[in-house]
């Protein structure tokens, strides 16, 4: 990490360390006073989407359904399958919070960050102690993505929207595969909406 001077705040992004059992540690031990970021999503959309982002790069992948489940007939779900893993949030948080208290942690909801980007921005910047000054008027929404993008990119006059690796087309799952997984998270989403003080609305 660059060092940081008074008044600074140096931030960096990869989405592997929340699930990484030995990232914890290595963080508290570079700096104790580290404040985290989390973006959560509902985790049978989020496993959708893993599997979409594969199928992207490698389209000769089993599908969505044989890997979901160790056996199809009794419904068993295959949680060594990282896109399923990922999903259960409470089970990270625990490695987390061995080293770090809630309260270092923000939790942003991935689906509030697309209906309510500025809002969402709004408990960022509070929670870092900075000036909201990220609003409304900073944000359009493009229908073709379905994601709201930036009117102008930092340094830029034009607007800046997610990558193409982003809203791609997710494949049609069938429901009964997309039930059995809300009853598998369920469990461990109440677990984690105790854990955070906060129902993401994954299961109403």
């Amino acid at each position: 990490m660059p060092k940081t001077l008074d008044g600074q705040i140096t931030m960096e992004k990869t989405p592997s360390y929340f699930v990484t059992r030995e990232a914890p540690a290595r963080i508290s031990a570079m700096s104790r006073d580290t404040k985290l970021i989390v973006v959560v999503r509902d985790p049978v959309t989020r496993a959708i989407s893993d599997y979409t982002q594969t199928l992207s790069k490698k389209p000769d992948i089993p599908t969505f359904e044989s890997l979901t489940f160790k056996n199809r007939t009794t419904g068993l779900i295959d949680t060594s399958w990282s896109a399923i893993q990922i999903g259960i949030y409470a089970k990270h948080l625990d490695n987390w919070l061995q080293y770090f208290p809630m309260g270092q942690i923000l939790f942003v909801s991935g689906e509030r960050l697309i209906s309510d980007p500025a809002g969402e921005l709004g408990r960022v910047q509070d929670f870092l102690g900075l000036k909201r000054i990220i609003t409304d008027k900073h944000f359009y929404f493009n229908q073709t993505k379905g994601f709201p993008c930036l009117k102008k990119a930092e340094g830029s006059s034009k607007p800046h929207c997610l990558g193409k690796t982003k809203g791609r087309t997710h494949p049609n799952i069938h429901p009964e595969v997309a039930q059995r997984l809300r009853d598998f998270y369920r469990p461990f989403n109440m677990k984690f909406y105790q854990m955070t003080g906060h129902n993401f609305g994954w299961d109403d």
